[in-house]
């Protein structure tokens, strides 16, 4: 019996990477552009980019609608900084109008940390993992609020953003305010995919 197929929404953002990172363990992946795209997928990763540019894209090539169906049917979704904010129900500094898939019962910050020269990395706790996580935060959002369904996974470890939440899962839906596809480290990927698998 054939593994699951993971999507990643291909319209901008850190598209190669999450392919590469899927790829080395083992999933089928494809890029995500279109809805007849959506329908052969099994989860879906929302990458990292600029997410008020995702959610235009994402209207304009019909893919808003079926994501945010998809999403209610419980599709798994795995969504990286810009994708967190994609999830979020809430956000707070977005642009006027800004539209989001939902389904994640958090607020998040859009540009939290500051600008992109105040982009950084930190070695975060993340649960689930025994070893700390090397973070990479680049415009990244944080979650100011979670709903009573939510898991908080990581949070900022030091400087002034200390103790701000920057990883949730709300059953089928992951999100980090970091990029956990920079780098060779697929251990966050790979508890996504687990999850898939379990189904």
């Amino acid at each position: 019996m054939p593994g699951p197929t993971v999507g990643v929404f291909a319209l901008q953002g850190d598209v190669r990477e999450h392919l590469h990172a899927l790829g080395e363990l083992g999933v089928a992946t494809l890029g995500v552009r279109r809805p007849e795209e959506l329908a052969a997928c099994d989860a879906l990763v929302l990458p990292g980019g600029e997410s008020t540019t995702m959610s235009k894209l994402a209207v304009t090539f019909g893919l808003l609608d079926p994501l945010r169906a998809r999403i209610k049917e419980g599709m798994p979704v795995f969504g990286t900084c810009a994708g967190m904010i994609l999830l979020a129900d809430h956000v707070r500094d977005g642009i006027e109008g800004q539209q989001t898939l939902g389904g994640l019962d958090v607020t998040v910050r859009r540009n939290a940390f500051g600008r992109q020269v105040d982009s950084f990395e930190d070695d975060v706790e993340f649960a689930g993992l025994d070893e700390t996580v090397h973070a990479v935060f680049i415009r990244a959002p944080w979650v100011e609020e979670v709903g009573e369904g939510v898991d908080v996974l990581a949070r900022v470890g030091h400087g002034p953003a200390e103790g701000r939440i920057v990883a949730v899962r709300q059953g089928p839906l992951l999100a980090t305010s970091f990029h956990p596809e920079v780098g060779r480290d697929t251990r966050i990927h790979r508890l996504f995919v687990d999850q898939v698998r379990a189904g």
